[in-house]
Parts: structure tokens; C-alpha cells; sequence
């Protein structure tokens, strides 16, 4: 029985489409507040690493796989790629816009086995990826969206203590259980 139900996941697993959620690096930071001020007091790469580390976290628990990408006009002559907190970050190259960095691999990378999904609030952006068959999500969804999985995880790691704590216990679950309607 135990063989059969690990197939059938490994099933679904395997059949799902993978999620990529590719993300506006300089317009989400002109879109969050908390990352607004920074840029505003000119600690742009404390801005950006940041976004990297809240997106690091989302990417964590969701299991969706997130490619930042950043235009080269703040960080010239600098085109590359690197992992970053389990992140891909994308520079541009010089000349080359984030605009057109997302169009061209929204084109590349939104198959049949891959769902990309862009995080940014430019509309004209926005219906291009759409129009290339990719879904879009604005700054402020993605801010709401990571606010909401930060609190998911402060609640499974509240949980996890408890358990750890009733691990260690003395009492059974069905006990605590009695315990706790006696107390309440």
C-alpha cells in the first residue's frame, strides 16, 4: 500500500507543471514600501538584497522557483547571473532593459511543462507576458502574497515548537487535548 501511494505521487509530482515566477527586481522595490525607503535614502543594494531575501523565504515554502531580474541602468556594465539565496539574480546587459530581458524568456521559458508567472506593475509589461500566454501578478499582489506566506511561517514554526515541546511531554496528545478543556 505504502509503494502504491508513493507511485501515485510521484505521479502527480511529476505530471504538475512547474511554477516560475520571474520577478521585476526595480519595480517591485519602487512598489513596496519598506524597500521605497531605502532606495529613497540611496542603499539601493540593501533594497536589493532585501527583495532577494523575502522572495528567498516565498521561494522556500511555496516551492516556486523565482528568477529576479534587475536592468543593468543602476548597475552598468555588469551583465551576469548568479545564485543568491537559492535565487537566480539576473543583471541585464547594458542596453538591454528588464522589459525586454522578461519578454524574450517569457517566450523561451512558458511551455507546456513550465507556467511562468511575472511579478510587476507595469501594465504595458503586463499585457505583453500576457499576451506571450504568461500570467501576471502586480508589485502589490506579490507584497501581499509574501506578507501572507511570512505569517504561514511563523505559524508552522510556532506549531513545530509546540510539537517539539509535547514530543517531550510526558502526556499523550489526547491527553493534552482533556488537559487543555479541564484548564479552559
Amino acid at each position: 500500500q505504502e509503494a502504491i501511494r508513493e507511485a501515485i505521487e510521484g505521479y502527480y509530482e511529476n505530471s504538475m507543471k512547474k511554477e516560475l515566477l520571474i520577478v521585476d527586481g526595480y519595480n517591485i522595490i519602487g512598489a513596496w514600501p519598506h524597500l521605497v525607503k531605502l532606495k529613497n535614502q540611496d542603499k539601493m543594494e540593501d533594497a536589493r538584497d532585501s527583495l532577494l531575501h523575502e522572495l528567498s523565504n516565498y521561494q522556500k515554502y511555496t516551492g516556486i522557483k523565482i528568477r529576479v531580474v534587475f536592468d543593468a541602468q543602476f548597475v552598468p556594465g555588469i551583465q551576469q547571473s548568479y545564485e543568491k539565496y537559492q535565487l537566480t539574480v539576473v543583471f541585464t546587459k547594458e542596453g538591454e532593459t528588464a522589459d525586454s530581458y522578461i519578454e524574450r524568456v517569457v517566450g523561451i521559458e512558458n511551455t507546456i511543462v513550465t507556467q511562468v508567472t511575472v511579478a510587476t506593475s507595469d501594465l504595458a509589461e503586463q499585457w505583453i507576458v500576457f499576451q506571450k500566454g504568461a500570467l501576471r501578478k502586480s508589485a502589490n499582489e506579490l507584497f501581499s502574497d509574501v506578507k501572507r506566506i511570512k505569517k504561514a511561517i511563523e505559524a508552522d514554526t510556532k506549531e513545530y515548537r509546540l510539537q517539539s515541546y509535547r514530543r517531550n511531554s510526558p502526556w499523550s496528545h489526547h491527553q493534552m487535548d482533556r488537559l487543555e478543556k479541564l484548564r479552559d
